[in-house]
C-alpha cells in the first residue's frame, strides 16, 4: 500500500482528497501547511506527496525546495489554482514530478497519482526484470529502493528523484536505443511536456556522476539522430 502525504490548507479539499485516496487503498497522512509537511517529512517515509502551492506560513514551492535540499527524493505532485506556464516551469525546475491545476477531477488526480507511482524507482511492472538491491552503473552503486547512490571515489552522491527515474528507465532498456521522446513520454509523462533539451540536461548530469570521463562516455552513449543507449 502506497503512503501519500497530502499537504492542503483548505479543510474540505484536504478531507475530500483523503477520502478518495483511501477509497483507492492508499494510506494517507494529512498536513495543513508547509511547516507541518516538513515535520512529517523529517520523521516519516512516503511514496508520494500531493502539495498545494498557495498556503499560509510556507508556500508549496518553498516546501519542495527545502525538501529537495534536505535530500527528500519522494515524488511530488503540485496542486494549485495557478495555471500559468511560468509557474509550471518553476515547479518542475524545483524538483516536482507533476502539476495539476485546480479545479481538477478526482478521476484525473487518481490517474496522475498512479502514473507517478508507476514511474517511481523500484516500481516494477510484470514485463520488466526485477531490479537488484544494489546496482553498479559505471562509477555509481545505486539503490533504487532507498534512493541512495555512492560514487567509487566521492562517496555518497546527491541525486534528484527525476535523475533516479531517468537512470532506472535507461537501465530497464539497457542495450536499446531510447529516444528523447520516449523519455519525455514515459518518465515525465506530462500533457504539456518539457523540451528535449530537458532530457539532454539530465543525461549530462548523470554522465557527470557515472562516467570516468563525461566527455568520453562509456555507459550512457549518444546515438546521433536517435537518442541514447545505456551499456552496463
Amino acid at each position: 500500500m502506497a503512503k501519500i502525504l497530502v499537504v492542503e490548507d483548505e479543510p474540505n479539499l484536504r478531507i475530500g482528497l483523503k477520502d478518495n485516496l483511501e477509497y483507492e487503498q492508499f494510506e494517507v497522512i494529512l498536513a495543513r501547511d508547509g511547516v507541518e509537511a516538513l515535520h512529517h517529512l523529517d520523521g516519516d517515509i512516503f511514496d508520494l506527496i500531493l502539495l498545494d502551492v498557495m498556503m499560509p506560513k510556507m508556500s508549496g514551492f518553498d516546501v519542495c525546495k527545502t525538501a529537495r535540499k534536505n535530500g527528500v527524493v519522494t515524488p511530488i505532485i503540485f496542486l494549485t489554482a495557478k495555471g500559468e506556464e511560468i509557474d509550471k516551469v518553476l515547479g518542475l525546475e524545483l524538483g516536482a514530478d507533476d502539476y495539476i491545476t485546480k479545479p481538477f477531477s478526482i478521476r484525473e488526480l487518481i490517474a496522475r497519482v498512479k502514473a507517478v507511482l508507476r514511474r517511481a524507482p523500484g516500481a516494477v511492472s510484470p514485463e520488466k526484470e526485477a531490479i537488484p538491491e544494489q546496482l553498479q552503473i559505471g562509477c555509481l552503486t545505486v539503490d533504487f529502493t532507498h534512493y541512495e547512490a555512492r560514487h567509487t571515489t566521492q562517496g555518497q552522491m546527491k541525486m534528484s528523484h527525476k535523475e533516479y527515474e531517468v537512470l532506472l528507465y535507461l537501465y530497464q532498456h539497457k542495450n536499446e536505443i531510447v529516444s528523447r521522446y520516449q523519455l519525455l513520454e514515459d518518465v515525465w509523462g506530462y500533457d504539456t511536456q518539457p523540451t528535449t533539451r530537458t532530457v539532454d540536461n539530465f543525461i549530462l548530469k548523470l554522465r557527470q556522476k557515472i562516467e570516468l570521463n563525461p566527455n568520453d562516455p562509456k555507459h550512457i552513449l549518444t546515438v546521433h539522430g536517435a537518442g541514447y543507449k545505456m551499456l552496463v
